[in-house]
Parts: structure tokens; sequence; C-alpha cells
């Protein structure tokens, strides 16, 4: 999502190039699941719907109710306020790549003329340069820091979600959401935390649940079911924007 062909970042090819300042989020206007990790699920939990997707059954927060609609970007770019923005957005347009066998993987960058320009005296005024006197400047430092610990995240993400859904708690669901102008949407192929396969776990493994970090996943994912109120007010709120 949101990437295409990232490179490697480099003094030879980015030696003049430079990260916009303050640039918009209108790259994720037509993102209506977005990837979350374990740790952002308490903040993420007020604003969306959490559930889980794909095959090593991730968590993703809901953002809008039509393919290719994110309720939570204006026109603009303007990620609506107070709402939590995810990391994976975040850390856009930069990412982590190579293959598993590699013990370090490379920072990547993905050439978005919105947020990655060529420097000269006007973009100096808007833009961070990517080097400075041949070495890595602030704008790669910090975006290797953010992407480093964006992977470690999704690695403890994928580690907890195994052991959910090796516990046969997940179960596949289909929803109805109905919109204030009438207009109805299926929302389907996620899947949802079963609570009542939850209550009735034996002790043994509901502290295996406890002991892998696995019961605030499984918490705020439950707590985040009545976000879809909000999810319908962003809704409601961008009909009335268009009327």
């Amino acid at each position: 999502m949101f990437y295409n062909s990232p490179e490697a970042v480099s003094l030879e090819r980015d030696g003049k190039t430079g990260l916009v300042q303050g640039a918009s989020f209108g790259f994720a206007a037509s993102a209506m699941v977005i990837p979350l990790m374990a740790p952002e699920m308490p903040a993420a939990m007020r604003s969306y719907p959490i559930v889980f997707s794909g095959p090593d059954f991730m968590p993703m927060m809901v953002t809008g109710v039509r393919d290719g609609e994110n309720l939570f970007v204006d026109a603009k770019g303007n990620w609506a306020e107070p709402h939590y923005v995810p990391a994976y957005v975040r850390r856009y347009p930069f990412i982590l790549a190579g293959d598993e066998t590699d013990e370090r993987l490379a920072l990547c960058v993905e050439n978005d003329p919105a947020r990655v320009v060529s420097l000269n005296a006007k973009t100096r005024k808007t833009a961070r340069p990517f080097f400075e006197e041949n070495e890595q400047g602030e704008a790669i430092r910090n975006a290797l820091s953010f992407c480093e610990q964006y992977q470690g995240m999704f690695i403890k993400t994928r580690q907890i979600m195994k052991v959910i859904a090796d516990s046969g708690l997940l179960a596949e669901r289909t929803g109805k959401l109905t919109l204030a102008d009438g207009q109805s949407f299926n929302i389907t192929g996620f899947h949802l935390v079963d609570e009542a396969k939850l209550l009735s776990m034996s002790d043994e493994d509901f502290i295996k649940l406890r002991k892998a970090d696995a019961l605030a996943v499984i918490y705020c994912h439950l707590a985040s079911m009545n976000s879809w109120n909000a999810l319908l007010y962003q809704a409601r709120f961008r009909i009335a924007e268009a009327a």
C-alpha cells in the first residue's frame, strides 16, 4: 500500500534530494483500511474499528466504507483532527526493504514528487536535505530510526497475531453499514475475536495469551468495535461537506 517502486537511499542518487516538510496525506486518501501495529492500538481504538485481515491476520484500522475512500483525509490532504495517524502513514515515503536473509534491511524511499524533491534555491526553503556535506542529514537519520522502530513493532505484532490465530479465537465476519443518506455498504473479508470463545477459554490457554502480550491487542480490538459509530459520524460529516 502506497509504495510502487521504492529505491535504496544513496549519496550517489539522492545527494541533491530533499524531503518536503508538512506535505499532505493525500497519498492515503483512497485507503479504506490501513495496517496498524499492536503498540498503536490503544490510541487508534478511540477513532477507528480495528479488524484482522490477510494471511497473518494483522490488525487493520478501518477508515472508510467505500472502496477507494478514506473518510479521514479531506480534499486538501489534511488528516481529520484529533484522530490518530498510524505509523504506516507517518513512515511514508520511507520503508525498510530487503531479503529475509539480509542482516540489515536497507532504507528505501518512494519517488513521490509531492514528498521528495530536487534541491534548489526554491525547494530548500521547504525541504530538508537527505545528505549534508556527504553525510546523512537529519531527514534520513530520523527516517531510519522511525523505520527501524516500525520494523520492531511489525515483528512483535506478527508474533502476537500468530498466538491469537493459533488459539482459535478469530472468526470471519461480514457487516453492513447504513449511512445517514440511506446508502448501505457491506463490509467483508475481515476477522474479529469471538468474545464467547475468549470467555470460555481454559485458564491455561488464557495464560498463554497473557504471556504472549496478546491480551492488550484483544481488548483494544474489542473496545474498538464501539468506533463503528465514529466511522459513521465521519461519513455523515463527509456527506454534509459535499452538500
